[in-house]
């Protein structure tokens, strides 16, 4: 049962402590990390946390203590807690999957717009991860069919369960790939309406200059792209054009600095980059591109 009490207690000095600790291991967002951890280890939301609305038992300060020591450690936040919220949904996650980031939302709504006026559409999304674009655009689009695709088996059972916890199971499949190779029973994949992918674009020399909760706890593999970031955008670029239908779309995001490499990369593939998107912090987020006659 959530640990809620109907009257203040006071809940200031732990979380105060905390932000202490946090602070000196070098965490940023340190208080609002040691209210979220407050909230989980009580099992209420961060508002009664914030309006002291929670019991301390000792049961409680045992696992916050636990997790701010996680955290001291620089482990993710999402991690600790399971969970992360990605377009007003809440997927699970895990050190197997690259927890999903707000300017990630941007390749959804934009997927979503695209497909709006076809009265079918079907999906495909590369590298899903923990499956938050491919689930994010089947529970707002409930004429597309979604076909997620990862390398990685654990990412694809937490993509499953993702898939049921938002009842799309019946319109989003997984299959395990390598890009657009099929690893699991080697069936061909049909076209598709839009292929959308998060793809890995930090390159090497860049992996070791990052924050340790990224170097140290998310999965190389959804990281690592070659040494100029550019390689899987190289691969999308080379097989996309056999999997699409007549003026099919594709989308991809793309790091700081890469529009416009990733859209030269697709021209040179004879696909017509028709927009370039920014996220809501004004950075160019998206690389949108359609086929076109060779």
């Amino acid at each position: 049962m959530p640990e809620v009490s109907a009257q203040r207690r006071p809940a200031l000095d732990p979380i105060a402590l905390a932000r202490r600790l946090l602070a000196g291991a070098g965490v940023e967002d340190a208080r609002l990390d040691a209210e979220v951890l407050m909230a989980e280890a009580a099992g209420v939301a961060r508002a009664d946390v914030l309006a002291g609305l929670i019991r301390l038992s000792p049961e409680t300060l045992a696992r916050f203590d636990a997790m701010i020591a996680r955290r001291m450690r620089r482990e993710p936040v999402a991690y600790i807690v399971g969970h992360k919220e990605f377009y007003s949904l809440d997927f699970e996650v895990s050190p197997a999957v690259l927890i999903p980031r707000p300017e990630t939302e941007t390749i959804v709504a934009t997927a979503l717009k695209s497909i709006a006026e076809r009265a079918e559409a079907r999906v495909l999304d590369i590298g899903t991860g923990s499956g938050a674009i491919a689930i994010s655009i089947a529970a707002n689009a409930r004429h597309a069919q979604v076909l997620a695709t990862d390398i990685s088996a654990d990412a694809l059972a937490i993509a499953k369960r993702n898939a049921v916890r938002h009842q799309v199971q019946d319109r989003v499949t997984q299959r395990l790939a390598d890009c657009f190779a099929m690893l699991d029973d080697g069936a061909p994949l049909a076209r598709f309406d839009l292929i959308v992918s998060n793809p890995p674009y930090v390159d090497d020399a860049e992996i070791a200059r990052l924050a340790p909760e990224v170097r140290s706890f998310e999965p190389h593999v959804a990281l690592s792209a070659g040494r100029d970031g550019l390689d899987f955008y190289r691969r999308i670029a080379a097989g996309a054009r056999s999997h699409l239908v007549r003026e099919g779309g594709l989308m991809v995001e793309v790091g700081a600095g890469q529009a416009r490499a990733v859209s030269e990369i697709f021209a040179a593939h004879a696909l017509r980059v028709v927009s370039v998107i920014d996220d809501l912090a004004g950075h160019q987020r998206v690389v949108h591109a359609r086929m076109t006659p060779v």
